[in-house]
């Protein structure tokens, strides 16, 4: 039986979760005003009043082009996300049906992988990057961020595909499913709410990714985190362009985000994060 609650702790809760999202919006709700105002504006002080004027973005894509790191972070977040499932997948299958004593310790193992330093590995990396010859190529990148965010695909995965029950698998052993049958045919379509949020969420973390594309790239394979980061120089911190550039850049994944917000938190509550 549900729990009656009265108006007063509704409207509490609802103003707390306004206050809340006004709070983490704010920071993004600011750098949207300071792109809209002059460099002059945006060093004078704190005012939530832009002056409405492009100048900024105008003087962004004069400087810079926008279009080729744009379509490098399309290229890496979406590429490293789908070489991730084709590789989480299979080893999420694994970890979920034929479970060894092994497999929660190789999990675990997984996720301490997220809480190293990335400081504590950029030289061996960049190294490896020299010596592959793959510096400042997307191949690299595209390699690299499939890597980083390959344990939360697999945790993500392994979580949803927990979910599902074994003896639908061992039905369609029973009618002839080879392995590879299994997981593609019967398996992931299935998981299809799982895989999106997944998807969706790792698109989101290679997208953000700044320590890594700032320091491995420079112009052939540089996203847009490169090129929010060109606009801070040694003659000082333009506001308002490199505002500008940071609204260029959160635009696509923020438009991305608020229309497949449903699919997200569907894939989420569903199985996906427990």
């Amino acid at each position: 039986m549900a729990r009656a609650v009265s108006t007063r702790t509704k409207l509490s809760f609802t103003v707390a979760a306004w206050v809340v999202a006004l709070l983490i919006f704010f920071p993004i709700l600011y750098t949207i005003i300071t792109s809209l105002k002059t460099e002059g504006e945006a060093v004078a002080g704190f005012n939530l009043i832009p002056s409405f004027t492009l100048e900024s973005f105008r003087e962004v894509q004069n400087q810079q082009n926008y279009i080729k790191p744009f379509m490098n972070s399309v290229i890496l977040s979406v590429g490293s996300t789908v070489l991730g499932l084709l590789v989480g997948i299979p080893a999420a299958w694994a970890m979920a049906f034929s479970p060894t004593r092994r497999t929660k310790d190789v999990l675990m193992w997984m996720l301490s992988t997220k809480m190293m330093p990335a400081a504590a590995v950029l030289v061996p990396i960049y190294l490896i990057f020299l010596k592959l010859g793959i510096m400042d190529t997307r191949i690299g990148m595209t390699v690299l961020l499939m890597l980083i965010n390959l344990p939360i695909i697999v945790w993500m995965l392994y979580t949803y595909f927990r979910e599902i029950p074994g003896e639908i698998l061992e039905a369609a052993r029973m009618d002839g499913a080879n392995l590879w049958g299994e997981i593609w045919h019967v398996l992931t379509p299935m998981a299809v709410p799982g895989i999106a949020s997944t998807l969706l969420l790792n698109i989101i973390l290679a997208w953000n990714e700044s320590f890594w594309t700032i320091r491995l790239t420079t112009t052939n394979a540089a996203p847009l985190t490169a090129f929010i980061a060109s606009f801070s120089s040694p003659q000082g911190l333009f506001w308002a362009k490199l505002s500008a550039a940071s609204v260029m850049a959160i635009a696509p994944i923020l438009i991305m985000g608020w229309f497949s917000q449903k699919q997200l938190v569907r894939g989420l509550t569903f199985g996906a994060v427990k």
